[in-house]
């Protein structure tokens, strides 16, 4: 579809339907119920390969790099500030929280199938470099929702008792 164009106008419109997909994608995370992220579905169980959190911690080093990264805190969005003081939280903000590891891994993990637009309009050259762009630029911010849903999970476990 974009074969033809100069590589300046590839880059561009790439960048431009990226930048269109990602807010698409985030609207629908702002819109969207709380129950459609529910922690209980398929995707965002704990899998047996992250060794209940073990594999970032050991593999990914995640401690050291997960703070660096960006994070979107919505004007009277959820914000972490209050994990800090685990004996004062209660199961309701830790749930809530959970479900927003969910939000979180969703966005992030839709915006990489921007890669299969990719594919349809670019040269294969061209897709399979923003489909890494999205892939590699997404995967971190999966990889911390994850942690932080295991670790959040401990949490709930404690505060329920």
């Amino acid at each position: 579809m974009l074969a033809k164009l100069p590589s300046y106008q590839i880059w561009a419109i790439n960048i431009l339907l990226i930048i269109i997909w990602h807010i698409l994608i985030w609207k629908f995370c702002v819109i969207a119920d709380a129950s459609f992220f529910s922690p209980s579905k398929w995707i965002y169980k704990t899998r047996k390969w992250e060794n209940d959190g073990a594999f970032y911690t050991c593999v990914l080093k995640i401690k050291k790099w997960k703070d660096k990264l960006p994070q979107y805190i919505a004007k009277g969005g959820f914000s972490k500030k209050n994990l800090k003081r685990i004996s004062k939280l209660d199961k309701k903000y830790i749930k809530q929280f959970i479900v927003e590891t969910c939000r979180g891994e969703w966005d992030h993990f839709i915006c990489i199938l921007y890669g299969v637009i990719s594919f349809i309009i670019n040269p294969l050259s061209y897709a399979i470099m923003f489909s890494a762009m999205v892939i590699l630029g997404n995967l971190p911010f999966i990889a911390i929702q994850r942690y932080n849903r295991i670790r959040l999970l401990k949490i709930y476990s404690k505060v329920s008792r």
